[in-house]
């Protein structure tokens, strides 16, 4: 027998949710962020009153349909105890009538494939969520927040010992190792920024943003703006931090003078050296001259730039929270993008601050997926990405990350008028609406 009521101690819960590898989703710092909505902690305990699972509620009023409740990620379940999660399920529905929500939306992160191969854990729980009146939802364009396929990089073994980071990076393509080992070499320094930094250096917060607006005019990534970032860190600020790479150009200016010093050394040394050791010295000039070529296309790209100038030129936010390290935000700058490859240079730093941090996974985040066919079991099919994404999920997949494809979004219909107003009619009328206000500034 179980007993669910509302959690008003927010310690407690989210020690629970993090302690069983919950998402930064399922917290009570959440609603913080998505201030839009309005947020109910629901908690279970057994006949002893231990706590065995919460759920974060959210609550926003649709136009015309009325509310609708979302739970992100579905709820915090301490054990697999099926019973638990059917009574649950039954709460809840007592609690929407009582609210007057007319439909319940979860998405929760139990994978249904990796890498291809079907995973019990997804099947399981479709087949609880089905019993218990849940209905798919095949609409991926409709997605609340999670989307059903998220690139995750394993940071530790079978036996649950962490992998090092060289290791992991040996396991990237050629091109991500190349461009970490050369980074540095290159003028790239990295800064990790905590939200008390953030405060007290507005600078930081700017330089950030000039990479994340650059990076959303270049491949039309949803903008968030700088009051988001700096709220959603300040609410999360114990799991939240911002890394930015910089483009130093002094320093790339000294390792320039460097290489051309060990060039002429070479040069001086060529005209008695041995013959079995001219072939090396000859090689180790042609690595000098392509660098020096590489150099000079940067001080031309960054010619309106201060001599000394440390540029801003790619920066990453991200959340480590119940096991798993969500890269929220990420991009590079087109300045010196392709010279430096700043991206994998950050990716990789960012990844060794959740071994740090004694993660299980990194993600780097979301694919967008065309709608997949519904099989014969009633699950998702093969989500694929996209015509936009297929080229960004083989970049995320170069470090070794495998392609999750979580169960999918469902819905507990209270009223069944209600949601297909939300579903169908809002949508039309949304759409007619733009259509008018576009007309009208002709």
């Amino acid at each position: 027998m179980y007993n669910f009521r509302i959690e008003t101690d927010t310690e407690k819960f989210d020690k629970f949710v993090e302690e069983n590898k919950g998402s930064y989703l399922q917290c009570s710092s959440w609603p913080k962020v998505k201030t839009a909505w309005n947020s109910f902690l629901y908690a279970g305990y057994d006949e002893e009153e231990n706590l065995v699972l919460t759920a974060l509620v959210l609550e926003r009023k649709i136009p015309v349909a009325g509310k609708i409740w979302y739970i992100s990620c579905g709820p915090v379940v301490s054990t697999e105890d099926e019973n638990l999660t059917d009574s649950f399920w039954t709460y809840i529905s007592g609690q929407m009538k009582s609210h007057g929500a007319f439909c319940l939306i979860t998405d929760p992160l139990a994978p249904l494939r990796i890498e291809g191969e079907e995973n019990e854990v997804g099947l399981k729980m479709h087949e609880s969520l089905i019993k218990n009146g849940f209905i798919l939802n095949p609409d991926i364009d409709t997605y609340t927040y999670k989307h059903p396929v998220q690139t995750m990089i394993p940071l530790k073994d079978a036996e649950g010992n962490q992998i090092p980071a060289d290791k992991i990076l040996k396991g990237c393509e050629k091109g991500v190792r190349y461009s970490v080992r050369v980074g540095a070499s290159r003028g790239l320094t990295l800064k990790r920024y905590l939200y008390e930094d953030v405060v007290s250096n507005p600078k930081i917060l700017d330089e950030f943003m000039s990479v994340m607006e650059d990076t959303s005019d270049r491949n039309s990534f949803a903008a968030r703006n700088a009051d988001y970032i700096q709220n959603l860190m300040k609410n999360l600020s114990k799991y939240t931090d911002i890394m930015i790479v910089y483009y130093d150009k002094k320093l790339d200016r000294e390792l320039e003078e460097e290489r051309q010093k060990r060039k002429e050394e070479i040069l001086s040394l060529l005209p008695t050296a041995p013959q079995k050791k001219i072939r090396g010295l000859q090689d180790e000039l042609d690595v000098i001259q392509k660098n020096t070529q590489s150099y000079n296309q940067r001080v031309s790209e960054t010619s309106d730039y201060l001599e000394d100038d440390k540029i801003a030129v790619a920066g990453g936010l991200t959340i480590r929270f119940g096991g798993v390290a969500s890269c929220i935000f990420g991009g590079t700058r087109n300045i010196v993008r392709n010279n430096t490859r700043s991206s994998h240079f950050l990716n990789y730093w960012r990844m060794c601050e959740s071994i740090d941090e004694g993660m299980d996974f990194h993600d780097l985040g979301y694919v967008l997926v065309k709608n997949p066919e519904i099989l014969e079991n009633g699950t998702l099919g093969v989500m694929e990405p996209v015509e936009n994404f297929v080229g960004i999920c083989d970049f995320k997949k170069s470090f070794g990350a495998k392609y999750y494809e979580f169960v999918g979004e469902y819905v507990l219909v209270e009223n069944k008028t209600r949601y297909w107003m939300y579903k169908e009619l809002m949508p039309k009328a949304k759409h007619t609406l733009v259509r008018i206000k576009l007309k009208l500034k002709k």
